[in-house]
């Protein structure tokens, strides 16, 4: 093969690289969100990626090419935000895909927990992700384009997990907030889609799971359940996060991409478990709660 034609190949595999789309991913030093960064890049992917310790960022994703674009972000600060899209744009030119994945888990019962304490986690865990929803969506009305994935949890669509009342509060709220988003941005071309993972062998038990600085001695369940997820579900999660990082990617390729994504086996048994509960709910009830219309 000669020099010319090796050129070709080269311009060839960067103009498909060029081609591939754009991406966003917030929270992105650790996780599920360090490992979706390392597997776009892979696969020649250009990627702007947000964590507040840009140093911790650049070392972990160990990425020195112009398709990558590590950014210091502050979540609930809406200028930190804006400044990150705005860069993001003066990079690469665009962004095709959002990924709202940034977020922590807070473990305690809601009696425990002062409103300190669960406020900070609605601030990050979901005025967070409306900050970088605002901030973007002028971009995406106007390429008429675009998908958003927010990374939600399977706790927010089953809440029966003692001691995480605020955390799948605020994934519940994540759930609500995307099904109206995706109604919303569907006539610009937009897509949304809500990822809700079960447990997946990442750092998150370890590193991103607060627990309240008061705790109450009368609740054993909750404090069982601490131990649990700090101690023996901690490293012995099913969930391959590569494996879900190349299920997202797919779905962003999908020209008509699922608005609900749960993903893992058990986030898909805690599923079924959950809307068989709520049927059952209904149904015992029909004929008593449906009785509710004015007579005619």
């Amino acid at each position: 093969m000669n020099e010319q034609q090796q050129l070709k190949i080269l311009q060839k595999k960067k103009q498909l690289s060029m081609n591939k789309k754009i991406w966003f991913v917030t929270g992105a030093s650790k996780g599920l969100g360090l490992v979706l960064v390392k597997t776009l890049l892979k696969a020649g992917y250009r990627v702007a990626a947000t964590s507040r310790n840009i140093n911790e960022l650049q070392q972990a994703v160990g990425d020195n090419s112009e398709a990558f674009l590590p950014l210091a972000v502050d979540l609930t600060n809406e200028k930190s935000v804006e400044k990150s899209i705005q860069d993001t744009i003066a990079h690469f030119g665009a962004i095709d895909v959002v990924v709202n994945n940034a977020g922590y888990g807070l473990l305690g019962s809601l009696e425990e927990l002062s409103d300190e304490e669960v406020r900070e986690n609605f601030d990050v865990n979901v005025f967070g992700v409306l900050n970088v929803i605002r901030k973007v969506l002028p971009y995406l009305r106007k390429q008429r384009s675009g998908h958003i994935f927010n990374i939600a949890s399977i706790a927010g669509f089953t809440g029966a997990f003692p001691g995480f009342g605020s955390y799948t509060a605020t994934k519940f709220a994540m759930h609500g907030f995307s099904e109206s988003l995706a109604a919303e941005v569907k006539p610009f071309g937009i897509k949304v889609s809500i990822v809700s993972p079960g447990y997946f062998r990442t750092q998150f038990l370890a590193g991103s799971l607060g627990v309240p600085k008061n705790e109450i001695g009368e609740y054993k369940l909750v404090r069982e359940t601490q131990d649990a997820h700090q101690q023996s579900i901690n490293h012995n999660q099913a969930g391959d996060p590569a494996k879900a990082a190349t299920v997202m990617i797919e779905i962003a390729e999908q020209k008509e991409p699922p608005l609900h994504v749960f993903l893992g086996k058990d986030a898909y048994q805690f599923a079924d478990a959950k809307i068989k509960a709520v049927l059952d709910d209904m149904a015992a009830v029909k004929e008593l709660a449906t009785s509710t219309d004015i007579d005619q």
